[in-house]
């Protein structure tokens, strides 16, 4: 009986360390929750057929400098990562989209997973006319952050909140979260699909 329990354990343990070495990193880092990002529908099954996004929701890691660098057009919200594309297919423009309120205050939440020294949050929002059924680009996007949250290197708790006024906007659009790390060459991205 010992030899079967041991040799499940050891199977387990085999398994564990394939899906990790296969997903790549263990460990995660954060996203925005509010407004729901597609990262998080995605981990919490609200939509299906996410591949590996719904077991690191906190992992769309990829290169700063955004708008200037960081993720190519059409691979933005997936932090230009090719393991979680499914974050840049548009979906027909069914994604679900959170009701926000035009012009009124609004409160953004990330969770951290792995709290970086953190230069920087800013938020993009896109432009009027925008198509949600096509992949994101940066011609997309107003070209400046609606807001910014500066954090002059500091670390984040493991909760972050922002509070900042919602552009003046209707209809269908996408907010663009990019957390941008002090001491790395990387950045984390978030698409928010919201309906105002």
């Amino acid at each position: 009986m010992r030899r079967k329990i041991t040799s499940v354990l050891v199977g387990l343990g085999v398994l564990g360390g394939t899906l990790i070495g296969a997903t790549g990193s263990a460990q995660g880092h954060g996203y925005a929750d509010s407004a729901v990002s597609r990262q998080k529908l995605c981990a919490t099954g609200t939509v299906q057929n996410c591949g590996q996004i719904q077991w690191e929701p906190e992992s769309v890691e990829g290169l700063k400098g955004f708008p200037g660098g960081g993720p190519a057009d059409g691979q933005i919200c997936a932090g230009g990562n090719g393991r979680f594309s499914e974050l840049d297919d548009p979906r027909g423009g069914a994604w679900p989209a959170a009701s926000l309120a035009s012009g009124q205050s609004h409160t953004f939440n990330w969770r951290i997973k792995v709290r970086h020294a953190t230069a920087d949050f800013r938020y993009y929002i896109t432009k009027d006319g925008y198509d949600p059924a096509k992949p994101l680009t940066r011609a997309d996007l107003e070209p400046q952050p609606f807001l910014t949250v500066p954090f002059g290197g500091a670390r984040p708790p493991a909760t972050v909140t922002h509070t900042g006024t919602l552009p003046r906007k209707s209809g269908r659009h996408l907010i663009l979260g990019v957390w941008t790390i002090a001491d790395t060459a990387n950045a984390f991205y978030s698409c928010s699909d919201v309906r105002f």
